[in-house]
């Protein structure tokens, strides 16, 4: 299993951070695959084929922890990119949420 769980939706109260320019303020770190709940059920094609996916967006996930869970809320194609590419591990922005 790529994932802890296929997730729909975000079940964290509002955090605040709508741009990449907010989220910069999160440092980034490695987190593992396994322990991610994804908040999107499919994913596009065209963002995981794409050489320049990120050119435009955040180089980082975006990963919001809450009560324990760690959800993937921005950055599925590369999570999947890394699990095609037989890494564990994915760099993101971790922002904690207190429950």
């Amino acid at each position: 299993m790529i994932f802890k769980a296929v997730g729909e939706g975000r079940p964290y109260p509002e955090h605040g951070l709508t741009t990449p320019k907010d989220w910069a303020t999160v440092p980034p770190r490695q987190v593992r695959l396994d322990e991610l709940v994804t908040t999107k059920r499919t994913l596009n094609l065209d963002n995981l084929l794409s050489e320049d996916s990120t050119f435009y967006g955040d180089l980082f996930a975006h990963v919001v922890q809450f009560k324990g869970v760690m959800y993937l809320e921005d950055g599925l194609h590369r999570a999947v990119r890394a699990a095609l590419q037989q890494r564990p591990v994915l760099h993101a922005r971790v922002l904690v949420l207190e429950s």
